[in-house]
Protein backbone atom coordinates (compact mmCIF):
# COMPACT_ATOMS: atom_id res chain seq x y z
CA UNK A 1 0.00 0.00 0.00
CA UNK A 2 2.73 2.63 1.13
CA UNK A 3 4.76 1.27 -2.00
CA UNK A 4 2.14 2.21 -4.33
CA UNK A 5 1.56 5.64 -2.63
CA UNK A 6 5.22 6.33 -3.19
CA UNK A 7 4.78 5.24 -6.81
CA UNK A 8 2.43 7.91 -7.80
CA UNK A 9 4.10 10.80 -5.68
CA UNK A 10 7.04 9.74 -7.82
CA UNK A 11 5.28 9.97 -11.15
CA UNK A 12 3.31 12.66 -10.59
CA UNK A 13 6.76 14.60 -9.66
CA UNK A 14 8.78 13.77 -12.65
CA UNK A 15 5.77 15.04 -14.43
CA UNK A 16 5.47 18.37 -12.44
CA UNK A 17 9.16 18.84 -12.69
CA UNK A 18 9.06 18.05 -16.67
CA UNK A 19 5.97 20.67 -17.01
CA UNK A 20 7.80 23.38 -14.62
CA UNK A 21 11.03 23.17 -16.24
CA UNK A 22 9.27 23.31 -19.80
CA UNK A 23 6.85 26.72 -18.67
CA UNK A 24 10.36 28.68 -17.12
CA UNK A 25 12.40 30.97 -19.69
CA UNK A 26 15.76 30.71 -19.93
CA UNK A 27 18.48 32.81 -18.87
CA UNK A 28 19.44 33.70 -22.30
CA UNK A 29 15.85 35.41 -22.35
CA UNK A 30 17.57 38.09 -19.70
CA UNK A 31 20.54 39.23 -21.74
CA UNK A 32 19.66 42.60 -22.08
CA UNK A 33 19.61 43.10 -18.41
CA UNK A 34 23.46 42.11 -18.25
CA UNK A 35 24.08 45.05 -20.20
CA UNK A 36 22.83 47.40 -17.81
CA UNK A 37 19.29 47.60 -19.14
CA UNK A 38 16.21 46.81 -16.82
CA UNK A 39 16.49 45.55 -13.74
CA UNK A 40 20.09 44.87 -13.19
CA UNK A 41 20.43 46.71 -9.84
CA UNK A 42 18.77 45.55 -7.65
CA UNK A 43 19.51 43.85 -4.80
CA UNK A 44 19.05 39.85 -6.23
CA UNK A 45 20.73 40.97 -9.74
CA UNK A 46 19.22 40.65 -12.88
CA UNK A 47 16.88 37.56 -12.67
CA UNK A 48 15.41 39.18 -9.00
CA UNK A 49 14.91 36.58 -6.12
CA UNK A 50 13.31 33.07 -7.02
CA UNK A 51 10.47 32.93 -8.73
CA UNK A 52 7.40 30.82 -7.63
CA UNK A 53 7.61 28.23 -10.57
CA UNK A 54 11.42 28.19 -9.54
CA UNK A 55 10.66 27.21 -5.90
CA UNK A 56 7.90 24.59 -7.03
CA UNK A 57 10.47 23.37 -9.52
CA UNK A 58 12.80 22.93 -6.74
CA UNK A 59 10.74 21.67 -4.17
CA UNK A 60 9.24 19.05 -6.55
CA UNK A 61 13.02 17.99 -7.67
CA UNK A 62 13.88 17.32 -4.19
CA UNK A 63 10.17 14.93 -3.39
CA UNK A 64 11.39 13.11 -6.44
CA UNK A 65 14.65 12.45 -5.28
CA UNK A 66 13.17 11.69 -2.05
CA UNK A 67 10.61 8.87 -3.26
CA UNK A 68 13.34 7.47 -5.79
CA UNK A 69 15.53 6.74 -2.29
CA UNK A 70 12.08 5.34 -0.80
CA UNK A 71 11.49 2.92 -4.05
CA UNK A 72 15.23 1.71 -4.01
CA UNK A 73 14.69 0.77 -0.34
CA UNK A 74 11.27 -1.29 -1.40
CA UNK A 75 13.19 -2.93 -3.89
CA UNK A 76 15.36 -4.02 -1.74
CA UNK A 77 13.66 -4.54 0.65
CA UNK A 78 11.69 -7.43 -1.47
CA UNK A 79 14.90 -8.68 -2.86
CA UNK A 80 15.97 -9.67 1.16
CA UNK A 81 12.87 -11.20 1.35
CA UNK A 82 12.42 -13.14 -1.49
CA UNK A 83 15.05 -14.62 -0.96
CA UNK A 84 16.28 -15.09 -4.43
CA UNK A 85 16.73 -12.89 -7.15
CA UNK A 86 13.26 -12.65 -8.50
CA UNK A 87 13.47 -15.61 -11.34
CA UNK A 88 10.82 -18.28 -11.87
CA UNK A 89 11.76 -21.66 -10.37
CA UNK A 90 13.35 -23.61 -13.86
CA UNK A 91 10.75 -26.34 -14.64
CA UNK A 92 12.57 -29.85 -14.15
CA UNK A 93 11.01 -32.88 -16.50
CA UNK A 94 12.18 -35.96 -15.34
CA UNK A 95 12.79 -38.46 -18.17
CA UNK A 96 13.09 -42.58 -17.83
CA UNK A 97 16.66 -43.67 -18.19
CA UNK A 98 16.45 -47.13 -20.11
CA UNK A 99 19.56 -49.11 -19.69
CA UNK A 100 21.55 -50.22 -23.37
CA UNK A 101 21.09 -52.76 -24.75
CA UNK A 102 24.65 -54.79 -24.57
CA UNK A 103 24.89 -56.15 -28.25
CA UNK A 104 24.59 -52.61 -29.52
CA UNK A 105 27.52 -51.35 -27.90
CA UNK A 106 30.44 -52.36 -29.66
CA UNK A 107 33.57 -53.63 -27.28
CA UNK A 108 36.84 -52.24 -27.37
CA UNK A 109 39.82 -54.36 -26.89
CA UNK A 110 42.41 -52.57 -24.77
CA UNK A 111 45.42 -54.15 -25.93
CA UNK A 112 44.59 -53.36 -29.67
CA UNK A 113 44.84 -49.85 -31.11
CA UNK A 114 41.95 -47.87 -32.25
CA UNK A 115 43.22 -47.42 -35.81
CA UNK A 116 46.66 -48.27 -37.48
CA UNK A 117 49.75 -45.97 -37.17
CA UNK A 118 50.57 -43.66 -39.65
CA UNK A 119 53.96 -44.26 -42.02
CA UNK A 120 55.62 -40.56 -41.39
CA UNK A 121 58.63 -40.38 -43.60
CA UNK A 122 61.96 -39.63 -41.94
CA UNK A 123 63.79 -36.12 -42.22
CA UNK A 124 66.54 -36.51 -45.24
CA UNK A 125 69.59 -34.82 -43.94
CA UNK A 126 70.82 -32.51 -46.35
CA UNK A 127 74.62 -32.07 -46.23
Amino acid sequence: MLETVVVVIHLLGALGVIALVLLQHGKGADAGASFGAGASGTVFGSQGSATFLSRVTAILAAAFFVTSLGLGFFAKEKSITAGDVGLPAPAVMEVPQEKPATDDVPVLDAQKPAADPVDVPKAVEQK
